[in-house]
């Protein structure tokens, strides 16, 4: 295993995850204001909701399928399904939803370039992030067609134990975990990790700041005067 990877794949993760949290707690705490997604849909309401609606479903459950696929332990899912057809059927979801957050990312990043309205309110930021966001979801994609090559699963137990070793905190079996796997998922991988450090600083903050507890608010009592 070289310096290299276990720089990359095992130390990385950590300072990614310290420069997301601490500059996330730092923004809300000294730039409240922006913490926010910008929407634009004021600006142009044109084909806004099919992008967003497309983009959003897609991308919930991609990060659903990621969380679950790849921190569940083998010995919890080998009762119920085998590698083999785990690995399948991450193949045809991630695919389907795939593809579906690709069409709406791409309405998205049209929208944005080409309305000259939208475009002259959007900073470099919000255009770099879903450009950023099209490279990971290609790449993504990529990574279904390599795994076409090799249906036994064996990457997929490989990027699993990957991702359990970082969380229980063992960057060295991390490193030793990935080192094998191609250079197209290891892209997806360092990809991803990357954008925890661009968390704080993009509109992707506003992930964090769902307005759950209108849930639990009381009903607002509007009176007409007189």
């Amino acid at each position: 295993m070289s310096n290299f990877n276990l720089l990359v794949f095992g130390v990385y993760p950590y300072v990614a995850l310290a420069i997301c949290l601490i500059g996330s707690w730092a923004r809300f705490d000294l730039s409240q204001y922006t913490w926010r997604a910008g929407s634009s849909q004021m600006l142009d309401n044109k084909g806004m909701r099919l992008a967003s609606n497309l983009f959003h479903v897609g991308i919930i459950f991609i990060l659903a399928g990621h969380f679950v696929g790849l921190l569940a332990p083998h010995a919890l899912y080998s009762p119920f399904i085998s590698t083999e057809n785990k690995q399948l059927l991450a193949m045809v979801s991630g695919g389907f939803f795939g593809i579906l957050c690709l069409i709406g990312l791409v309405m998205l990043i049209q929208r944005r370039l080409n309305n000259p309205r939208i475009r002259a309110s959007s900073s470099t930021s919000d255009i770099m992030i879903l450009f950023v966001l099209l490279a990971q979801l290609l790449l993504g994609l990529m990574t279904i067609v390599a795994s076409t090559q090799h249906l036994d699963g064996s990457v997929m137990v490989m990027l699993g134990n990957w991702a359990q070793s970082i969380v229980t905190l063992q960057p060295m079996q991390a490193a030793a975990a990935i080192a094998p796997v191609g250079i197209i998922y290891k892209l997806h991988v360092f990809l991803g990790v990357t954008l925890f450090v661009l968390f704080p600083f993009t509109r992707l903050v506003h992930i964090v700041s769902a307005p759950i507890w209108y849930l639990g608010r009381r009903y607002q009592i509007v009176r007409q005067k007189g």
